[in-house]
């Protein structure tokens, strides 16, 4: 597989090839699906049987190529064998996020109709766990239970393929903005998938490893389209088994030989944790553990090495990526092996200056970034100013821009957002990057989310891991944001989650660490209750979406002695 480029730009098509290559003798891949501690071997051949027949049905709900599914279920077998099923049948896939807090369940049901409408989605297919929950009502479009489109599949007719139809309506996170609707083509996603498995030097026999959902696009089309396209071996977990119990994952990896896998990078802090009450684990078959989504922390990426070395882990196996949806998923990758590689900088020149400035590890203002690698194949990165438009140079900060054969065609019926995302072929990323001597991509943080403070480019990602590292925080649950003051002048909120009950000594400890290490006293420290942080349903902080219940007053702090009001009002 290394190196190959497939000719064939259909996903319906490559699915098809594969599995008649099993049943001709060919490589036998397999599915395996895992439940909590139990799981199902299948063969792709036999799911994609299932796929033919639960397509069959779908032609018989009238669903026509081009149409919009929208699917929503928990990871299971029918749940994968539909996504099958809608390009088969030559619909556009459309996941719809399950709620990442039960206790905010009237939001997921107003979320996901907003979502099926936006999506202009022709027909749902919905888990029968969720039918008590989201029922149709008068003027929707038909709901249908996976468990009812069992067919023989032998009126399967197979469509036309068409490289330019779209495969995917992925939605953004919405991290930083109303949610959008991503197109992507077959066309795209085949190229990114070939980029992907060529960066990463997958190969035959390969055991991919996952438990991220199947709604996010690392999920889906990183972990699933791959081996689904080319019959790799895949073991399949839900993200709620991992999330209660994260020595799963590793445990997954130790039982079927895992060797390629990928997580965000709170993940693998939770199986650090759980790594190091661990005992009979074999994970040395890791060549890939892929650490993206969110940004790289080089020293809680190196502690999970160290206690997963206690099995067997090899360091080399560290594998610190970038990607996003605007480009089916995978967008720069590291050269296999090479492990985790930083990049040591003077945070100050960073911030004022935006300058990677080299110093030495631990001098003074030192701050280690992780080095993402280059552009898979098929794609090319630039840095850019801004403001001007105007290419840096090697070790400026400036606006990611990606350009290649896997990105985007737009947001859906957004052609305002689309000619702010597409610039001369160059599209966008919104993120703030540079590059090294050796070329390698390292990433800042996003242009939205900097708080500016006596001409220093703060990022609050610095803020968070100082917070998120103090006895009482929960880790992975602090967002820090900039809030506009007299004389237009930004401050710095932090927002944490703990589950102490008095919480003043544990505020004041806050300010203090934010102070020393970042040198910015935070103007609030507001801390909650546990499940309070707003998340996206992909499990990424929501800086934006906080900093208006900060306004409006909706963040409930633990203490009343903690300051609420809005910054221009304490002024």
């Amino acid at each position: 597989m290394t190196g190959v480029e497939f000719a064939v730009l259909t996903l319906s098509s490559r699915i098809v090839e594969s599995a008649a290559g099993q049943r001709l003798g060919g490589p036998g891949g397999w599915i395996t699906f895992v439940d909590g501690d139990d799981y199902t071997k299948v063969s792709w051949a036999d799911l994609h049987d299932d796929a033919k027949a639960m397509a069959a049905g779908l032609q018989a709900c009238g669903v026509r190529p081009g149409d919009h599914i929208g699917i929503l279920g928990p990871t299971t077998r029918s749940l994968v064998t539909a996504i099958q099923a809608t390009w088969l049948s030559g619909a556009c896939l459309v996941m719809l996020p399950l709620p990442m807090r039960m206790a905010s369940l009237d939001v997921f049901i107003a979320q996901t109709r907003e979502r099926i409408e936006q999506a202009d989605c022709a027909l749902v297919l919905i888990d029968p766990q969720f039918r008590e929950f989201i029922a149709p009502v008068d003027g929707d479009v038909p709901f249908v239970g996976l468990d009812v489109l069992a067919t023989d599949g032998s009126d399967f007719v197979r469509p036309a393929d068409d490289p330019d139809a779209l495969a995917v309506l992925q939605f953004t996170s919405g991290s930083t903005s109303d949610p959008k609707g991503v197109m992507l083509p077959h066309r795209q996603i085949c190229h990114n998938l070939d980029g992907a498995a060529t960066a990463a030097q997958l190969h035959e026999g390969d055991v991919l490893v996952s438990w991220l959902p199947l709604y996010h696009d690392m999920g889906l089309i990183g972990l699933l389209s791959i081996p689904m396209t080319t019959g790799l071996n895949l073991v399949l977990g839900a993200p709620q088994d991992f999330l209660a119990k994260p020595i799963r994952w590793m445990q997954w990896i130790s039982d079927f030989g895992g060797t390629c896998t990928a997580g965000p990078n709170f993940a693998y802090v939770l199986a650090t944790r759980a790594l190091r009450r661990a005992e009979g684990l074999d994970l040395s078959t890791v060549r890939t553990a892929l650490n993206g989504a969110e940004p790289v922390d080089a020293d809680g990426f190196r502690a999970f090495a160290a206690e997963a070395g206690r099995f067997g882990f090899p360091d080399h196996a560290l594998f610190p990526a970038f990607g996003m949806a605007e480009v089916c998923i995978a967008g720069v990758f590291p050269a296999p092996g090479s492990g985790l590689s930083t990049d040591v900088v003077d945070g100050r020149v960073l911030e004022t200056e935006r300058y990677a400035a080299n110093v030495e590890a631990g001098a003074r203002y030192a701050k280690e970034l992780a080095v993402l690698g280059t552009a898979v194949p098929g794609l090319s990165i630039r840095v850019v100013d801004p403001s001007t438009g105007v290419q840096c140079r090697e070790r400026e900060v400036g606006e990611l821009q990606i350009r290649g054969n896997s990105v985007t065609t737009g947001y859906f019926r957004r052609p305002d957002a689309t000619a702010e995302l597409l610039v001369e072929g160059w599209l966008r990323t919104g993120d703030l990057a540079y590059v090294t001597e050796d070329g390698g991509m390292v990433m800042c943080g996003r242009i939205k989310d900097v708080i500016i403070i006596g001409g220093r480019n703060i990022y609050p990602q610095d803020i968070e891991k100082v917070v998120g590292g103090i006895e009482g925080v929960r880790t992975g649950n602090v967002i820090a944001f900039g809030q506009e003051g007299r004389n237009r002048k930004q401050h710095v909120v932090v927002v944490a989650e703990t589950k102490l009950e008095e919480t003043a000594s544990l505020a004041k400890t806050i300010t203090r660490e934010v102070t020393q290490e970042i040198g910015v006293p935070p103007r609030h420290v507001v801390l909650v209750e546990a499940g309070t942080i707003p998340k996206t349903s992909s499990g990424k902080l929501q800086r934006s979406a906080c900093r208006k219940m900060f306004e409006s007053g909706e963040v409930a702090a633990k203490d009343e002695t903690v300051d609420l009001r809005p910054a221009e009002q304490s002024c």
